[in-house]
């Protein structure tokens, strides 16, 4: 069969850009829908996929009758059944190094407006509070701490631009970064995470969802930082125990926080943060650049083509366990 006869699934839109890339070798068909239940109709007859955030489960891997490769429109896979699809031998292909610069400038940009309380401040100009200037409560980054929990792409690359921009000096803990290339990056490895947490001025999480880092961060964790620091997870809601982070603002634990990501997204109205004001929330759109929805829309798409043309694909997440 013709790449021209094959068939590509785009289960979420996408940026323009990728899906002219697919249409100049193969079909491209847009789903109704992103649920489970319309997913596991319409890849039937379907080679390829790209899909972003929704689940993409055993279910619609093992509905799939001629699958070849699922394309990630992102870094993070914990929304694809790795297993189910390694188990079929399907190769997931993701774009790790289109968000690094995003999300590192999102998150500076949290950094920043905790520090200098920008939110708090905005809200309070508008509502005719000047004499909050008067508390003198912002702060400087020049010097700071920061802690990153996850040396990868992302954090690696706000490392380099905190220790330029601002000189703080950055401490990590990753048990997968090297002496050799910690030393490298001018990042003080840390043994533990709780030395980490103790010796930081903002911590920020950089680390993929895992049964090893699901609620990494608890009371436990919390009650160890600061209370002049801040806390920051543009990784995963569930790394972060939300119910736990709400008790440590609202009893003053620690001095503030940040979040890009939610346990359930979006997030349940009943979630305490929501209503919590020393924290400062997004939609999960670190990665939403103009800029970065190209990159990852087009690596997606150029990831699934490699695969249907029978080539190596340049990013493949599961390559391990479908060696084994």
């Amino acid at each position: 069969m013709g790449l021209m006869r094959k068939k590509v699934l785009i289960v979420q839109p996408i940026h323009e850009s990728g899906i002219r890339l697919l249409k100049k070798e193969v079909e491209v068909i847009l789903a109704p829908d992103s649920s489970v239940e319309t997913v596991c109709k319409e890849i039937k007859g379907i080679h390829g996929v790209i899909v972003r955030t929704a689940p993409f489960t055993r279910e619609i891997i093992e509905s799939a009758d001629k699958l070849k490769v699922i394309g990630r429109h992102g870094v993070g896979v914990d929304n694809i059944d790795i297993k189910a699809a390694s188990k079929r031998g399907i190769p997931v292909v993701h774009t790790p190094n289109a968000n690094m610069v995003s999300v590192a400038e999102h998150t500076i940009g949290f950094i920043l407006a905790l520090a200098k309380r920008l939110v708090i401040s905005d809200k309070a100009t508008r509502e005719g509070n000047f004499a909050l200037r008067e508390e003198f409560a912002a702060s400087d980054l020049d010097g700071k701490t920061l802690g990153i929990v996850g040396a990868g792409r992302v954090g690696s690359t706000l490392a380099g631009k905190c220790k330029v921009a601002f000189n703080m000096k950055v401490l990590s803990y990753d048990p997968y970064l090297s002496p050799e290339k910690a030393k490298e990056m001018e990042v003080s490895l840390c043994d533990s995470l709780p030395e980490l947490l103790k010796e930081s001025d903002f911590v920020s999480i950089h680390v993929p969802l895992t049964k090893d880092t699901r609620d990494l961060i608890g009371e436990k964790e919390l009650k160890l930082m600061k209370p002049t620091a801040f806390l920051i997870n543009v990784g995963r809601g569930r790394i972060v125990d939300e119910k736990a982070l709400a008790k440590a603002l609202k009893e003053e634990w620690i001095a503030g926080a940040a979040s890009d990501v939610f346990s359930q997204e979006p997030p349940d109205p009943d979630n305490p943060l929501l209503k919590i004001e020393n924290i400062i929330l997004s939609p999960h759109m670190a990665a939403l650049t103009k800029e970065c929805v190209i990159r990852m829309a087009t690596g997606a798409a150029q990831g699934v083509l490699d695969v249907l043309r029978g080539n190596k694909a340049k990013y493949v997440a599961n390559l391990d366990l479908l060696k084994k």
